[in-house]
């Protein structure tokens, strides 16, 4: 039973420890936020139809605009016209994922 009697802070490293890892979360809770506000300002272009459909959205994911060509609005194919914007989203979505891994401290990626 040796080590029992040296108290609590003996087999943790003691205070100076746990501070260290305090300021660590403090740091990594700035850096994602830091992360966020990024995401949030940048805008990311989904396109599809070799740019004849344009979803604009931020780094999170919020759609805020879209652009569509005239020349690839057919009311007898409207089909065609959901697939476009579809695919312009999907487009968009997987850019703000790599934007996401890129931006997010390490490991945090998940979290949003």
């Amino acid at each position: 039973m040796a080590g029992y009697g040296r108290g609590f802070g003996g087999g943790f490293g003691g205070g100076n420890q746990m501070q260290q890892l305090m300021k660590q979360a403090q740091k990594m809770q700035e850096q994602m936020q830091k992360a966020q506000e990024e995401l949030e300002n940048t805008e990311i272009v989904g396109t599809a139809g070799g740019g004849a459909v344009k979803v604009y959205m931020s780094g999170k994911k919020t759609v805020y605009n879209m652009a569509i060509d005239p020349e690839v609005v057919d009311v007898d194919d409207i089909e065609m016209l959901e697939d476009l914007i579809l695919a312009a989203l999907s487009d968009g979505y997987t850019k703000a994922d790599e934007l996401q891994k890129q931006k997010m401290p390490m490991g945090a990626g998940g979290l949003m």
